[in-house]
């Protein structure tokens, strides 16, 4: 169905709706949570930063993105990716990749408040390990969020949903 309805198209689309928009800046706000994130880290170890703000920084919007991306993924699993699947059969086959990437995503938001939790009480014993898991997460949501969108986007435009 991308093929039909490539993402360059999506905007001009009549079924491109205020609810999908604010669905994708939701994602536009995980990737800029993630990018701040690993930036604050980098600049941490690049001695660029108080460690003490680095802290704050990092428990403030760690917190954040872990928090906003558990309440939307909810979301999405119990009402919105439910929608899709009834209007669009189609959309099961990758809805089990999303619901995979969904329980492998909390592995990682957990693995990465316990080393945050970790780097902010001992933020001058093992600052690298909070980079790794940093770049893990943008990682992570940069392929999740992009496969997410490409699967539901062209259905919601073929279906006109969420108008």
């Amino acid at each position: 169905m991308y093929a039909v309805y490539p993402r360059d198209t999506w905007g001009a689309h009549p079924g491109f709706r205020d609810k999908t928009r604010h669905w994708l800046g939701a994602h536009q706000m995980f990737r800029r949570l993630g990018n701040l994130v690993r930036s604050e880290t980098e600049g941490d170890l690049d001695r660029a930063r108080d460690p003490e703000d680095y802290a704050a920084r990092l428990s403030y919007f760690g917190d954040a993105l872990v928090r906003n991306l558990h309440g939307h993924h909810g979301w999405e699993d119990h009402s919105y990716f439910p929608e899709l699947s009834v209007a669009d059969p189609r959309f099961d086959a990758g809805l089990e990749i999303l619901e995979k990437d969904h329980a492998a995503l909390d592995r990682v938001l957990d693995r990465y408040t316990r080393v945050a939790n970790r780097t902010i009480k001992l933020i001058q014993l093992d600052e690298s390990a909070a980079r790794d898991e940093a770049e893990a997460v943008e990682a992570f949501l940069a392929r999740h969020l992009s496969d997410e969108e490409e699967l539901a986007v062209p259905i919601i435009l073929h279906h006109r949903l969420r108008g």
